[in-house]
């Protein structure tokens, strides 16, 4: 459990690293163009994601994200005790993530974000790039299937969803962080983890439906 529970922290924290990291790059190198900013940020995203979970999905599952916890621990794939330890695991990781950025690119340390993200749409697009997300690792039956298919959902998530998919309470906290191009104000990280949760809510019940048998005519 212990090398688990390591695992799930270094992981969410190189992740965080990637996602803040590449957008502070992206921003500084675009020069004003924000897509290429969101591209770079974006290609760094699915880059780092397909290599974390290839790489530590045989040690924890690489959930990386509470929401994905959760619904292991609803689905009796994961002790209660295991899926605290992840859930803390993966704050402080992201939260430790978003630092390490920061310190990498000679900003503070900590950044309290000033970039505005709330709204309907933005709710919304949450609410869809988690639930998308639950789906597609509910359908993926093994972590070689995961290590692909997520990464692909995230990286388009990116570009079809208002709030460029956040889908992991974990790290919306810690992107609160940095004062940065991926950043979120403090003030509207609540909304968009009760998005992500309703998000993540709608995926278990959908992945039920799909799980159902059928009946015979």
């Amino acid at each position: 459990m212990k090398r688990a529970v390591f695992v799930e922290g270094l992981g969410s924290l190189l992740l965080t690293a990637a996602v803040v990291g590449s957008g502070i790059m992206g921003e500084r190198l675009a020069d004003g163009n924000l897509a290429v900013a969101l591209l770079a940020n974006t290609a760094a995203t699915v880059a780092a994601l397909a290599t974390l979970i290839a790489l530590f999905g045989p040690i924890s599952g690489a959930h990386f994200n509470p929401i994905v916890t959760l619904n292991a621990l609803i689905n009796r794939q994961l002790a209660p005790d295991r899926a605290l330890a992840f859930v803390i695991a993966q704050v402080a990781g992201c939260c430790a993530g978003a630092m390490l950025a920061n310190v990498m690119f000679e900003l503070p340390l900590v950044q309290l974000s000033t970039h505005v993200r709330t709204g309907s749409a933005q709710w919304l697009s949450e609410f869809v790039a988690t639930c998308g997300l639950l789906l597609v690792i509910s359908q993926s039956r093994s972590i070689d299937a995961a290590a692909w298919r997520v990464p692909l959902w995230i990286g388009a998530a990116y570009w079809f969803t208002s709030s460029t998919s956040f889908a992991n309470p974990a790290i919306t906290v810690a992107r609160s962080l940095s004062d940065t191009f991926s950043g979120i104000r403090p003030l509207d990280v609540p909304g968009f983890i009760g998005a992500q949760v309703a998000g993540g809510i709608a995926a278990a019940l959908i992945a039920r439906a799909l799980a159902q048998p059928r009946v015979s005519p």
